[in-house]
């Protein structure tokens, strides 16, 4: 099936088309394979709202696929700054609505950790890889404060998402880091080189309810804060 993938969550605005299809395996269930058919991804924390649908079109292009050929849409639903993370779901719930397509929502920092795992040995094998039994995930969350979530066994969460300040967060068992580069040297960890959600991160968190085309829950951002735009209430003075 060809779905539309997209997150606004961290400073990239990343989309892309991926191909996700079932791979057979000889001694096991077929395992879901996701193959990024095009990717676009511009990392600029105020550009969401103006480069997000032009990288969507863009994709189709390159892919050389119709709207009409999608089956479905992802999108990571933070944790996020407020207003980046609404331009990515609200982009994501209009092409469902306008094409009539299921729309499935991934936490952000999940898609990072699926990528990430990719690049973590077994204790068993003897390549080069980084050996991992737990990892932390952590993105930017402004005000000097990171997103972060724990994850085990190719990318199952374990703890968070959760917001504090760097100098808070106990890594606890993690034996690996991943996630955003100005805030992984915080913690004195081997670092994976997975910074952002990518298209196909994305739509492996979603593989089960794709494949099965389960009904989407419903859209619903994790902001883990208030936005820092608030109404103030004034109160009338006598």
């Amino acid at each position: 099936m060809l779905v539309l993938a997209v997150d606004t969550a961290t400073p990239a605005v990343t989309a892309g088309l991926v191909e996700l299809t079932h791979a057979p395996h000889a001694d096991r269930e077929p395992a879901p394979q996701a193959r990024t058919l095009a990717s676009r991804v511009t990392v600029d924390a105020r550009a969401h709202n103006e480069v997000l649908t032009p990288q969507i079109l863009d994709c189709f292009e390159t892919a050389r696929v119709a709207r009409a050929d999608l089956d479905a849409v992802v999108v990571g639903i933070g944790p996020g700054p407020f207003t980046g993370l609404r331009v990515g779901m609200a982009t994501a719930a209009a092409f469902g609505d306008a094409l009539g397509l299921p729309v499935y929502g991934v936490c952000s920092l999940d898609a990072i950790a699926v990528d990430a795992w990719r690049d973590v040995r077994p204790a068993t094998t003897g390549d080069s890889a980084p050996e991992a039994t737990e990892l932390l995930v952590v993105t930017d969350a402004r005000r000097r404060e990171v997103y972060w979530a724990r994850y085990r066994s190719g990318g199952v969460r374990v703890g968070g998402p959760e917001v504090c300040r760097p100098g808070d967060l106990d890594p606890g068992s993690a034996t690996a880091i991943a996630g955003s580069a100005s805030h992984v040297d915080f913690f004195d960890l081997p670092v994976l080189p997975v910074e952002t959600p990518s298209p196909a991160g994305l739509v492996r968190c979603a593989a089960t309810q794709l494949l099965d085309r389960a009904t989407p829950e419903p859209l619903t951002p994790l902001y883990l804060r208030r936005p820092d735009a608030v109404e103030r209430n004034y109160q009338a003075v006598r």
